[in-house]
């Protein structure tokens, strides 16, 4: 069977000064979904676009009062459709690129990509793996990491891994969304009662109702806190 996968990160706590009190986090996710069903996806997005009146990309930083209702219908959408997100929650003070990087964020985040990505690419399917575009400091880290999970998975095949535009794929941007309101939570953050509205309509969807580190086998909202000393 053919997937694709559409990848995010939110790692601008990561260089930020740590002061003052809260937590601070690095996050990375993916949103899985049948390749045969993406046109369907898109055409459900569009329309959603149409019903709201909604232009240009829709990311997590702009869910606001004008456009609660389109988010919370996209949030509808994830829910109802076979669609699987996963992220990995990274606490930010507890990583160290010099000590187990060589130095190199860079390199430290796509191991984390790396990780995200291995324990969901499942024996005999092939995957298409797309990365919100930016620009790297050494120049074929996406050949890299689609060869190292190609060794590492060798009863499957990654077709490919690469980076495009988000605002050219809505389901990128569906992607950010998710992984927006994980981070929003774990960073205990209130001061938008519309994010916090669309994070009460995830909620409404999850087995405890709480956005918080899932088991092991969670494959529909999955999320994975990175603890450095072991465990899930």
């Amino acid at each position: 069977m053919d997937f694709e996968i559409y990848c995010d990160e939110s790692h601008q706590e990561y260089f930020k000064t740590r002061q003052g009190d809260g937590p601070h986090y690095v996050l990375i996710g993916g949103l899985w979904i049948e390749a045969s069903k993406r046109d369907n996806y898109k055409t459900r997005i569009k329309s959603l676009r149409k019903q709201f009146d909604v232009q240009g990309e829709f990311k997590w930083h702009r869910v606001s009062p004008s456009r609660i209702e389109f988010y919370r219908a996209l949030v509808q959408l994830f829910f109802e459709e076979e669609m699987r997100f996963r992220c990995i929650v990274l606490p930010a003070d507890q990583l160290d690129a010099v000590k187990f990087h060589k130095s190199d964020n860079e390199l430290m985040f796509y191991k984390f990509y790396y990780q995200l990505l291995h324990h969901w690419i499942y024996d005999f399917n092939r995957y298409r793996i797309f990365l919100d575009l930016k620009t790297n400091r050494v120049d074929d880290r996406l050949r890299v990491l689609e060869q190292v999970l190609q060794n590492s998975n060798l009863t499957s095949e990654i077709i490919s891994v690469q980076a495009l535009p988000s605002h050219e794929l809505d389901l990128l941007q569906l992607t950010d969304v998710l992984l927006g309101a994980v981070g929003y939570k774990f960073h205990l953050c209130t001061s938008s009662q519309s994010k916090l509205a669309i994070i009460e309509e995830i909620e409404g969807y999850l087995p405890n109702h709480v956005i918080q580190p899932t088991r092991r086998g969670e494959s529909k909202f999955n999320i994975f806190q990175f603890r450095p000393n072991g465990g899930w």
